[in-house]
């Protein structure tokens, strides 16, 4: 078929259409195939650092690139302080409403902490300012993973109303912003927090547990090849259609009936018939 067909004036709002419809298709199969490559890279990065022996943290190894080191196991040795402990919001415990005890941990021998999330325990706790029955006091040794700062996505999720110069401290937050948190502290924050690994007596408040993370490569492969194969069915699809479109009206033209009139002229006409009327 000729490209002039497709944007004639009965096809043209069509084909332009149509085009666009092809244009978005192929995007997002390529949007899928980013983000599988995200996903493999992702993947990669905890791999490597699940397989990574416990990080003793001390003041003496701190300047580690503990960014980068996301999902490693480490262990921390300092004391709490309770004083400066906040919760986050809205976490679930088997259905039960509830918050996380978020606490820094001095680490020792220096001025530095690492903020700990410590688990889970009962909104009611929270509301009704019992979270002091959880105070852990004197040297402790944490273990962990190592997580970094969260932040607010750009579509949906709470913002955080962050404390100016001179307001109080506040005690619950929907993100683990480390630097937003640190603005009410006293001390310096490391970059990274510690969520504690579950105790050896699992019943026991505050209730830990560590994130069961999915290491596979997802579905984007799939749909990628599904988005290239919506476009090309549609980018072939829709030329044969508008030849077949163009072909049953050219039939229908062919074979329409011919149109009869009456002669007016009263000279003989060897096309006419005997009755006077002309074959057009």
């Amino acid at each position: 078929m000729k490209l002039e067909r497709l944007f004639s004036r009965q096809w043209w709002k069509t084909t332009i259409l149509v085009i666009a419809a092809v244009v978005v298709m192929v995007r997002l199969g390529f949007w899928q195939l980013d983000r599988l490559a995200q996903r493999k890279a992702f993947n990669a990065r905890v791999e490597a650092q699940l397989a990574e022996p416990p990080l003793d943290l001390t003041n003496q190894n701190l300047d580690l690139d503990l960014f980068n080191m996301e999902y490693r196991s480490a262990v921390v040795t300092g004391e709490y302080d309770h004083e400066r402990q906040v919760v986050l919001r809205n976490q679930d415990w088997q259905g039960r409403l509830g918050v996380h005890i978020l606490t820094p941990l001095m680490i020792s021998g220096g001025e530095k902490a690492f903020l700990v999330d410590r688990g889970w325990v009962p909104f009611e706790d929270f509301i009704g300012e019992t979270l002091s029955q959880y105070d852990v006091t004197g040297l402790v040794a944490v273990e962990g993973v190592l997580r970094r700062s969260q932040s607010k996505p750009l579509i949906g999720g709470r913002a955080d109303q962050v404390p100016g110069p001179g307001d109080d401290q506040l005690d619950a937050w929907y993100w683990i912003n480390i630097k937003d948190i640190s603005g009410q502290i006293p001390y310096e924050l490391l970059p990274v927090y510690l969520v504690s690994s579950p105790g050896r007596i699992e019943d026991q408040l505050p209730y830990r547990s560590q994130e069961q993370l999915d290491l596979s490569e997802g579905s984007h492969l799939g749909y990628a090849f599904q988005w290239f194969t919506f476009a090309a069915i549609l980018g072939i699809g829709y030329p044969i259609y508008v030849r077949k479109e163009e072909g049953q009206l050219a039939s229908k033209s062919s074979n329409s009936t011919p149109y009869i009139r009456r002669k007016k002229s009263k000279q003989s006409n060897p096309d006419s018939d005997s009755k006077g009327y002309e074959q057009i």
